[in-house]
């Protein structure tokens, strides 16, 4: 595992953002080398302390998800060499294991969400309207209760730093349009089912999880973003899942977890993390890797 990476510094390319994890550049007129970093970012904060080998840990299972469910819709990766668009070896090093070299696509204005079970904003939105984005769910369900089927349950697509909100499907067709959100919503619910019945098998429920989908110059719809990894997921131990607490989880969860317990506003600048909760989050990340791919 090479040293926690907080922020890249590549000058052979065009810096194009930072996002709350990722750095992006510009490959020539049509490419992105995406840079997943250390960084974490809890309730919509970038915390200062990164995590180490959380970049290569959630490159290396969203490469692996790609892989496994590109029968379902295409993905953004390209197949070429992170180490080959930079210069030096200073830069490769930023890059290893960590980087992928993808399409440049136009990304839809949306999180496509899909929920399993009944827990986050979704348990809070339940609570008070007996709905989660406007979709009307059994009366009596508990906190973590596994839902009838899985849902649809999109939400906007914040700026750094503000935060997403849940938004019902006739938004989604306001914003894409009827077809293209039917669209999303198929594919969703259809990834989420594959994923996690396949985790399931390994000892992992994954709760929810978020996509992101951009069009290409023939309107294709494309997998973009990350996949199924500890950020963008729930992924809860089976062997320890219980309805009516918050189980405890893989991803970044168990982060969150420890910061409900400061005084702090949720609000920028973020909280130190000491050696202890860094070293357990690092183990996590690890853990969901190897319980999901063997590596």
């Amino acid at each position: 595992m090479n040293a926690p990476l907080f922020e890249t510094s590549i000058t052979s390319l065009p810096l194009i953002g930072r996002g709350k994890v990722r750095d992006i550049y510009a490959v020539g007129d049509d490419q992105l080398l995406i840079v997943t970093t250390d960084r974490l970012s809890a309730f919509d904060v970038i915390l200062p302390d990164p995590i180490p080998g959380k970049g290569e840990v959630l490159t290396a299972v969203a490469n692996f998800w790609f892989g496994k469910l590109s029968h379902i819709v295409a993905n953004h990766l390209t197949g070429v060499d992170p180490e080959s668009v930079v210069r030096g070896e200073d830069e490769r090093a930023q890059v290893r294991g960590r980087s992928m070299v993808v399409k440049k696509l136009k990304p839809l204005p949306i999180e496509a969400v899909a929920r399993g079970y009944l827990i986050g904003s979704g348990w809070k939105d339940y609570q008070t309207s007996g709905r989660v984005c406007g979709i009307a769910l059994p009366a009596g369900l508990e906190m973590a209760q596994q839902l009838p089927e899985p849902i649809f349950t999109p939400a906007t697509k914040a700026a750094a730093g503000d935060h997403d909100e849940n938004i019902d499907f006739a938004t989604v067709v306001g914003l894409v349009g009827e077809d293209l959100a039917t669209r999303v919503r198929e594919k969703t619910l259809r990834i989420y089912r594959e994923a996690a019945a396949f985790a399931r098998v390994r000892g992992i429920i994954i709760a929810d999880t978020k996509f992101e989908f951009g069009l290409d110059a023939e309107g294709r719809l494309t997998l973009i973003d990350e996949i199924l990894t500890p950020d963008s997921s729930r992924f809860w131990p089976a062997d320890q899942y219980q309805v009516g607490i918050s189980p405890p989880s893989f991803d970044k969860q168990f982060v969150r977890d420890y910061l409900e317990t400061l005084d702090w506003d949720k609000k920028a600048p973020g909280p130190r993390l000491p050696a202890e909760i860094l070293e357990k989050t690092t183990a996590k990340y690890r853990e969901a890797l190897h319980r999901l791919t063997g590596a």
